[in-house]
């Protein structure tokens, strides 16, 4: 099958529509020598625009160019020049849908108007600035915010400043074959240009700028004419992308070829601006630009593009391929690394690794197959030259004088024949130069990226970039700013820096002009050193104090609790120290201060130093035991009962707190009685030495006080069981146990025969902890059968006595109801019969004396009912 020979198709497919219609341009002119006018230049411009070929309404034959011609130091209106449409205006068409192995292929159609015109233009020292603004480009760009942009293309003419002898052409791009970017595919776009000079050109990405508006399209022939100044506005590029990354960060431009490589980005247009830099002896002398619209298509082909391409290959025989076209479609590779006379030179890997057996040029050759039959072929000239590494070192430090760059590339193959210095200076293009080993001077401080792109004689290319840093002075840097010194020593002054050094004063001091003089002052001195590098000068000073003695103090002797630690903090203006023994000293013992943990009565000794001066002192630390306290063993007690403390010390004094429920609380034998449970602490100090307390607890548990309950007193008939319940505790024991079923319960049962009138039980109550209470209940025995007994009188005035009429239910099993009426049968009171009685009112009023009528009914124990009748006297 026949190769695919365009691999990367640049698609320009526009709207149809009048005012969107512009796909790119370049605007370049050419020097034909001496204008008419005396100092003048005649140049041939030529705006070269692209367009689309379905575009309505307007035509290439219909389309005016006015160029705008400014000054380049103010971009103010020089004077505009109306450029002729070359006839007849070429087509660029290519059917996509022919090409073997391309799926999904767009159609792709566009036009080339070619608009020349020739002028007269003075030398000045700042040049000119040529332009043309234009509206619209076509819409629905991807890396653009909006819509109905416009654009401006632009040239320069460099000025005497810059080209001090000959004149300038400007470079001019190539145009290629219509080609298909398919997305997210890798491709390879050639933007390499040509110059008739035969300037040093290198490229890069750049802003494009936007142009007319669709109310003013085409401002060279509006009646105002081109604008009296010129406004470069860079495009609203979307938050992604930039003018120097127009299609994301998987697309480069190689800065020495123009070629633009990577993986493409999603199906859709983008704007790209390529700007090429014209050198000439090492100086930017112009700028000139490309500006076009890249469509991506959403489409994929089987291509052979063996990677790395032609060139050479220069940092080691080991080299890694791949195809550029990354195809789904592909089955298979077939590589060959064209190493003469072998037949193991090959592999089936996408990606393969290959050993070079030695330098050289070799022919690579790829073959992928895909489905449908789709085979296509690719080749590539690799020379391998390992060995090849750039580097430069710098040397300078300040704004003031030169820095000199020196190149220290090398090459095990060939020869260095190029060098591309660009000293990172933002604000002009004039820092650059292509010698060896140049120097450049900075006009302001700050850091600088600069950049060394060298080349061989073998094709190797290779770039590195270095960081310096332009100072206001030299670099200059003391060990020390302040420093002593004994009298009888020398000190050794220390200062960083490069270039010539100068000390002063000059007396007492040795090697006065090197960065690292001996001093030996008698009295304090100030010392002043100058550092002067390529011109530039820089000062800085160091104090030397001096003593005649040195002395040094340990601190005041003191006593620490055992396991304490103390801080010795010693006073000198020595530099040295150390302390002895180290035995208990945390951290460094050759610390002024240190801490220390003695375990014993220790002397520390503190030899304190200044060069050959020396002093000594020492301090003492007595280790006191701590004092001790033992506040005696817990104790519990009863509620309202007490208990001795007993507590021993070793120290001067103690103290009981709390105290207020303590009996002779200032010994320590005192008598506690709390009614809660109480911990009392015992603070014991010394007067030994070690001055801090300590402390010990001696708790008292009160059992809460019990609550004994024998019941309420109680009337029962002879040989008739009574259930006594007692409570309030766990322990029980009843006295006397006359009739009782068990004494040692809370809940006997008692039975009485007739031969007691009545019996008063006593019942201890008892808890675990030994605590006991006792109560008592009478019990009266009634000799009839069983029976309810109502009183014959009461007497309600509230003195205690008498006051409620309450029935008595004697051996009876249930009780009923009490009721009373007054003499005109109303009913005054009514409540069962173990009720608490009537207190002689009616709703709150208290009732007449007089006689009043009650009735009372019960069941007995044998289920017989006894209801009883009659009347009370209501006493007042």
């Amino acid at each position: 099958m026949k190769k695919i020979s365009i691999l990367i198709i640049t698609l320009f497919s526009f709207l149809q529509t009048f005012a969107s219609h512009i796909a790119g341009g370049e605007l370049f002119y050419e020097y034909l020598g001496p204008g008419n006018g005396a100092n003048t230049n005649k140049y041939k411009v030529t705006m070269r625009l692209f367009r689309d070929c379905h575009s309505v309404g307007q035509t290439l034959a219909t389309e005016r160019v006015v160029i705008g011609i400014y000054r380049s130091n103010e971009l103010s209106l020089f004077t505009k020049l109306d450029l002729a449409l070359q006839s007849p205006a070429p087509v660029i068409e290519l059917n996509t849908k022919a090409i073997p192995c391309l799926l999904n292929a767009p159609e792709v159609c566009f036009q080339i108007g070619i608009f020349t015109g020739t002028i007269d233009l003075p030398s000045t020292p700042g040049g000119f600035t040529l332009s043309w603004i234009r509206c619209c480009r076509i819409e629905d760009i991807g890396n653009v915010v909006g819509a109905g942009i416009g654009g401006t293309f632009v040239t320069k003419i460099p000025g005497t400043a810059l080209l001090s002898s000959g004149n300038n052409s400007s470079p001019q791009f190539a145009i290629k074959d219509t080609a298909l970017v398919c997305q997210n595919k890798s491709f390879v776009l050639d933007f390499g240009a040509s110059d008739p000079d035969s300037d040093l050109l290198t490229y890069s990405f750049c802003d494009a700028y936007s142009g007319g508006s669709s109310n003013n399209p085409n401002p060279g022939t509006s009646p105002g004419g081109v604008p009296s100044s010129l406004s470069l506005s860079p495009l609203p590029y979307g938050s992604t992308f930039n003018g120097q990354n127009p299609l994301g960060a998987g697309v480069k431009i190689n800065s020495q070829t123009g070629k633009i490589t990577g993986i493409a980005p999603s199906a859709g247009r983008y704007v790209i601006n390529v700007c090429v830099t014209e050198w000439r002896n090492g100086v930017a002398i112009n700028e000139h630009r490309k500006d076009f619209i890249l469509q991506v298509g959403n489409c994929d082909y089987t291509a052979a593009e063996p990677i790395p391409f032609s060139g050479a290959y220069c940092k080691d025989f080991k080299v890694t391929f791949s195809n550029n076209s990354l195809s789904a479609g592909i089955r298979g590779y077939s590589w060959d690394f064209g190493v003469p006379g072998s037949t193991t030179d090959t592999s089936s890997l996408a990606q393969p690794v290959f050993t070079f057996p030695d330098t050289g040029l070799y022919k690579v050759r790829l073959i992928v197959r895909a489905e449908a039959g789709c085979v296509d072929t690719g080749m590539t000239t690799l020379g391998v030259y390992p060995g090849f590494k750039p580097d430069f070192d710098i040397t300078g430090s300040c704004f003031e004088a030169p820095f000199e760059f020196k190149d220290k590339s090398t090459a095990n193959y060939g020869v260095i024949n190029s060098w591309s210095w660009n000293f990172g200076n933002l604000l002009t293009l004039a820092d650059s130069s292509a010698l060896k080993n140049p120097t450049y001077k900075y006009a302001d401080t700050g850091r600088r990226n600069v950049s060394l792109i060298v080349t061989s004689s073998k094709g190797c290319t290779e770039s590195i970039t270095k960081t310096v840093t332009v100072l206001n002075k030299p670099y200059l840097a003391l060990s020390f700013k302040d420093t002593l010194i004994c009298s009888i020593d020398t000190l050794q002054l220390k200062a960083e820096g490069t270039g010539a050094f100068a000390w002063k004063p000059a007396n007492n001091i040795l090697n006065a002009n090197t960065a690292n003089p001996l001093v030996y002052p008698k009295n304090p001195t100030t010392y002043t050193v100058t550092l002067t590098e390529n011109g530039c000068v820089a000062t800085d000073t160091v104090r030397v104090n001096v003593l005649n003695f040195l002395s040094v103090k340990a601190g005041n002797d003191t006593s620490i609790c055992s396991n304490d630690t103390v801080r010795l903090n010693s006073v000198s203006e020595a530099l040295q120290y150390q302390w002895s023994p180290t035995s208990g000293i945390s951290g460094i013992a050759t610390s002024r201060n240190v801490v220390a943990k003695p375990a014993a009565t220790t002397t520390y000794v503190i030899t304190a130093n200044l060069g050959n001066c020396q002093a000594k002192d020492s301090v003492k630390i007595t280790v006191v035991p701590y004092p001790a306290a033992n506040a005696g063993a817990d104790a519990t007690i009863c509620f309202g009962k007490d208990a001795p403390l007993a507590a021993n010390i070793t120290g001067s004094s103690f103290n009981w707190s709390p105290s207020n429920s303590l009996t002779n609380a200032t010994t320590l034998t005192p008598i506690a009685k709390p009614t809660q449970t109480t911990t009392y602490l015992l603070t014991v100090t010394d007067t030994a030495g070690c001055g801090r307390p300590v402390y010990d607890t001696v708790t008292i548990k009160v059992v809460p006080k019990v609550n004994a309950f024998a019941g309420n007193d109680t009337i029962i008939l002879a040989n008739q069981p009574l259930q006594l319940n007692a409570s309030g505790g766990t322990v029980y024991s009843w006295s006397p146990s006359i009739g009782m079923n068990n004494p040692s319960i809370a809940n006997p049962v008692v039975f009485l025969s007739a031969s007691y009138d009545s019996i008063t039980y006593k019942v201890r109550v008892g808890v675990p902890e030994g605590c006991i209470e006792e109560d008592e209940l009478k019990v009266k025995l009634f000799k009839t059968g069983p029976d309810i007994f109502v009183p014959t009188a009461f007497t309600p005035n509230h003195d205690g006595r008498n006051d409620f009429l309450k029935p008595i239910a004697v051996g009876m099993k249930a009780t009923g109801s009490f009721k009373v009426y007054n003499r005109w049968g109303q009913l005054v009171y009514s409540s069962a019969v173990v009720g608490p009685g009537w207190d002689g009112t009616l709703g709150g009023k208290e009732q007449a004396p007089g006689t009043y009528v009650f009735t009372a009914e019960g069941t007995d124990y044998l289920g017989k009912s006894v209801i009883k009748k009659g009347t009370v006297v209501l006493i007042r």
